[in-house]
């Protein structure tokens, strides 16, 4: 997996990572190119003018993050639309194009875990890096992000980590936080609260789930285009989360688009039962690992009708400041890499 560390101004973070992973960019862009055509019938071209709309809240809202998004460009050597498209991507599509992924947050006496498989088309698996973004005031981020996309999922210095699910409901509003940027904010938040308070502010412009933790534990956002419901940690100090709202969400229609997702929460919360109170970096991954209800399993495989595999598993310990990130399905590791701040 390419790794990359950018630091510096806005544009020279985006500059060096836009020239580091060209070709990722490239292929990535691509890949939502096609994505776009064969499942909302829309051409690249109207993709792009869709996703400059958005180009004018950000400058008034998100500056620094249009400014970065201007380097990635520059550096890829693509239209600056094409930077925004792949970042506001759930926005344009209301949500159509959806990552599955099962997550799990648990705050124990000697550590706080934020782990989770990423779920989505293998094709996109070769467009995965690991960046690095050292920011003056700001806590160091560390993240796996889909080459061009300037917010994923992480943790940072401070041991702030987040984590993703897709919802699929209806509903955006332009007005409020694209979903891949709210990431990046909390990344760059100095605690869970902090995080928590700055999406508040803003809004989520589009539906997901966004698993936050620092030292203390976590808290599950689900957010609509309109509102937001958080999921606590229940009485062990655990939240967990797979591709559906567990919360009421008033005047929202949630798809549950992924027939499994009841399936995968429910099982990764019996599995962390029988670790008891003693869950560590590796038994967690053992976890990541069932394939239980294959292909649509917590370790996914894109098979018979399934549109996702796992491309990779994250396991952090926010109290140790540590990550362990494998490339691929757990149960056929690819590459092993180790975040440490």
């Amino acid at each position: 997996m390419l790794q990359i560390h950018c630091e510096g101004t806005p544009y020279q973070i985006g500059l060096k990572h836009g020239q580091e992973a060209k070709l990722q960019i490239s292929r990535c862009l691509n890949f939502y190119a096609g994505m776009f055509q064969e499942t909302a019938k829309m051409d690249w071209g109207r993709v792009q003018q869709l996703a400059m709309t958005f180009e004018s809240i950000m400058e008034r809202k998100w500056p620094a993050y249009l400014e970065e998004m201007h380097g990635v460009a520059d550096g890829a050597g693509v239209d600056m639309a094409e930077i925004i498209a792949i970042n506001v991507r759930t926005e344009i599509a209301f949500g159509m194009f959806s990552d599955g992924c099962t997550a799990l947050s648990w705050r124990t006496e000697y550590a706080s875990f934020l782990a989770q498989n990423w779920d989505w088309m293998e094709a996109q698996k070769e467009n995965l890096i690991i960046l690095t973004i050292e920011q003056t005031d700001k806590p160091t981020i560390k993240m796996v992000t889909e080459a061009g996309l300037i917010g994923k999922i992480g943790m940072n210095s401070a041991g702030v980590g987040v984590c993703l699910n897709a919802i699929k409901a209806k509903g955006m509003d332009p007005t409020r936080i694209p979903c891949h940027l709210g990431l990046r904010m909390v990344l760059e938040s100095q605690s869970r609260d902090e995080a928590v308070q700055k999406l508040e502010k803003y809004g989520v412009a589009s539906s997901c789930h966004m698993l936050v933790a620092d030292a203390h534990g976590g808290v599950g956002l689900e957010w609509s285009s309109v509102e937001l419901q958080k999921v606590p940690m229940n009485v062990s100090e655990q939240v967990f989360h797979s591709n559906h709202y567990l919360r009421k969400h008033k005047g929202v229609e949630d798809t549950n688009w992924l027939g499994d997702s009841n399936f995968r929460v429910v099982r990764i919360e019996e599995l962390c039962k029988s670790l008891g109170g003693h869950p560590n970096s590796q038994n967690l991954f053992e976890l990541f690992k069932d394939e239980a209800n294959y292909p649509g399993s917590i370790c996914r495989s894109q098979l018979d009708g399934a549109q996702s595999a796992s491309l990779f598993n994250i396991i952090m310990d926010l109290q140790a400041r540590t990550a362990t990130v494998t490339l691929g399905r757990p149960v056929a590791p690819e590459e092993v890499v180790q975040l440490v701040f």
